[in-house]
């Protein structure tokens, strides 16, 4: 029979490796023996090295020595030692031509991200200058742009104002005073990844569903452009959550400043006109620079009293550890598990998208190594939170990117803004950051996802709903948990209720049996019922199973029983118990029970727990055939 090897990496010496093959209709667990004394088993599916198996042909196992599996260690942690020596030099002009197009966009993005935040514009150069080289050195993926996104700092301010509030800081209106909680909390949310990535918990971001990511985006997308109006319009910021905020700024408008008005809208125009008649232009770089020598020349600020973001120091950031009292680090731990959610569900979906693209693979655990590497040094650099970002990952491979160089020369690029550039954008008005910053979540507003889930998912849509109108009318990551906890309670109810058939046997096909309520054409086996439990059994399902077989039986009045345990691969003490009582109610009826096609983990707990006693080895059967024969015979 055919054997195939599936997904081995760093194997000790004499490991049994479980090795599924097929045989019929099933897979089957196999043990197979591999006998490599004093060296390792590597096998790499999907690697750059094993192509011919991602396109179709038998992939090769190395076999590795002590030394190299070491080394092979280093790599695994840090990527770049994997990727660079072997750069293809002939990337390296499209590299270089992206690095720059994408220090176009990234640098007014930092800038009005840090807006975003509550932070200096000079906190979003700061988290470039970090999460540039930190990600191109640990990051598994080609082409994703590590950086401050809407979503994180959006995330970042509503977390650090409620800590502000639940610890009553002092001086709490004190920008240095905020700036060290941002910090903190920055710090918190890298140490957040690296236990993840530590316990490999790459897996974590399965648990946001489609619908509640896409509601609680959108919802943080309106949340971080009503943020932005107060700036666009010259009024003064109102409090409350967002629906309050858009109502006061509506009232506020007849003492708006209309020159500011004008600036900020002018401005959203050339960002959204400008791209249409032509793609190549960095419209946000014209936006920048255009607004910048027209406030030097016309004086907005002193002339007209537009906002302006004023002296940015110059120079690198310099380290500092934040310094807050020990129970504020504490209660932020909650809320930067919140943001690993988010920020790391986006982060991983751009990547994966890239990868399979390009064909090559994402680590997951070791993109929450990269994370947690890049908000640690982001937080003692007075940075703001890292993460993948969907829009600079999108032009950067757009620009022809196709490695980490063109991260590392955008992080070049940043490094000159710092030292030499930053007396430039002292007289930007804010009214255009707020423009930059509302162009850049616009498309989620308006990509109408939601609606077009309504069709395709018409319960899980709500969840989404939920989340959309928790971070509207509460706060974000109230919102993010609401969509997040209905979602989950939804995924119980339904596994605790799963479909459970009535077997007969397919007429023309020896052997198969299917679900008799779905195909009227099967054929009862009489005497004999035979289920199946389309789901895990577990203890949320376990009464539900058994209410439901005990109706069935009381409406067929078998004899025999087959119980399909082919989908169940473990089992739980209460799903056991149940198993054990239906057992013996069914004997007392005079009801011979019999199991089919049950997993070795099942069977061997089973065993542990004395249920495979009350059955009895002899009822238990390799195919749902040969119990419902062997029922057939006794009768």
């Amino acid at each position: 029979m055919p054997v195939s090897i599936r997904e081995y990496s760093a194997v000790t010496t004499d490991t049994a490796l479980p090795c599924p093959y097929e045989t019929g209709a099933r897979e089957y667990s196999a043990e197979l023996k591999l006998d490599f004394p004093r060296k390792v088993l590597s096998y790499k599916p999907y690697s750059n090295e094993n192509k011919q198996h991602r396109e179709g042909q038998p992939a090769m196992a190395t076999i590795e020595t002590g030394t190299e599996k070491k080394l092979s260690g280093f790599r695994r942690y840090l990527p770049i030692l994997s990727w660079l020596p072997h750069y293809n030099r002939s990337w390296l002009t499209v590299d270089a031509i992206a690095g720059l197009t994408l220090w176009g966009l990234v640098v007014p993005e930092a800038m009005a991200y840090a807006g975003i935040a509550g932070l200096p514009p000079q906190a979003g150069l700061y988290t470039l200058v970090v999460a540039l080289l930190v990600y191109a050195v640990f990051g598994t993926s080609r082409h994703l742009v590590v950086q401050a996104t809407s979503a994180t700092a959006a995330l970042l301010a509503s977390s650090v104002a409620a800590a502000l509030v639940a610890t009553t800081a002092e001086n709490a209106a004190d920008p240095a005073t905020y700036q060290a909680y941002a910090s903190a909390f920055v710090l918190v949310t890298g140490a957040i990844f690296l236990i993840a990535g530590l316990l490999r918990l790459g897996f974590i971001t399965q648990f946001l569903s489609k619908p509640v990511m896409d509601g609680f985006v959108m919802g943080l997308a309106i949340f971080v452009a009503v943020g932005q109006l107060n700036k666009l319009f010259g009024v003064p910021k109102p409090d409350g959550n967002t629906v309050q905020r858009f109502l006061g700024i509506v009232a506020e408008l007849p003492q708006a400043n209309w020159a500011t008005v004008v600036v900020g809208v002018a401005a959203l125009a050339v960002l959204f006109l400008l791209p249409r008649l032509s793609e190549k232009i960095p419209a946000g770089l014209v936006v920048l620079f255009g607004a910048i020598i027209a406030s030097s020349v016309l004086d907005l600020s002193g002339q007209y009293g537009v906002a302006v973001v004023g002296v940015l120091p110059q120079g690198l950031p310099s380290l500092a550890l934040p310094q807050i009292p020990m129970d504020t680090y504490l209660a932020m731990i909650l809320p930067a598990i919140g943001v690993l959610l988010v920020a790391f569900s986006e982060a991983l979906g751009v990547a994966h998208e890239f990868a399979e693209k390009h064909g090559y693979e994402v680590d997951a655990d070791q993109e929450l190594n990269a994370h947690a590497a890049a908000n640690l040094f982001s937080a003692l650099f007075g940075g703001m939170i890292a993460a993948g970002s969907m829009s600079a990952s999108a032009v950067k491979e757009g620009a022809g990117g196709r490695s980490q160089v063109t991260n590392l020369i955008t992080w070049v690029a940043t490094i000159v803004t710092l030292l030499f550039l930053t007396p430039l954008f002292g007289p930007l008005p804010e009214a255009v950051l707020a423009a930059l910053i509302i162009h850049a979540v616009w498309h989620i507003i308006a990509s109408r996802k939601l609606l077009r889930l309504r069709h395709e998912a018409p319960i899980e849509v709500w969840f989404g709903v939920l989340a959309l109108a928790g971070v509207l009318f509460i706060d974000v990551l109230e919102g993010m948990v609401i969509g997040l906890v209905a979602s989950l309670v939804f995924v119980i109810y339904r596994s605790s209720r799963p479909h459970i058939a009535a077997l007969g046997r397919v007429p023309g096909v020896p052997g198969a049996y299917s679900d008799l309520e779905r195909h009227p054409e099967n054929e009862p086996v009489p005497g004999v019922l035979i289920v199946r439990l389309d789901g895990p059994l577990y203890y949320a399902s376990a009464l539900t199973f058994k209410e439901k077989v005990k109706t069935m039986v009381a409406e067929s009045q078998p004899r025999a029983i087959v119980f399909d345990a082919g989908s169940q691969d473990v089992l739980d003490v209460t799903s056991v118990e149940m198993i054990k009582s239906l057992v013996h109610e069914l004997h007392g009826r005079g009801i011979v029970v019999t199991f089919a096609e049950v997993h070795a983990p099942a069977l061997e707990y089973s065993r542990k727990t004395g249920l495979l006693e009350i059955v009895g080895e002899e009822h238990i059967f390799p195919t749902v055939d040969a119990a419902v024969r062997s029922a057939e015979a006794t009768g």
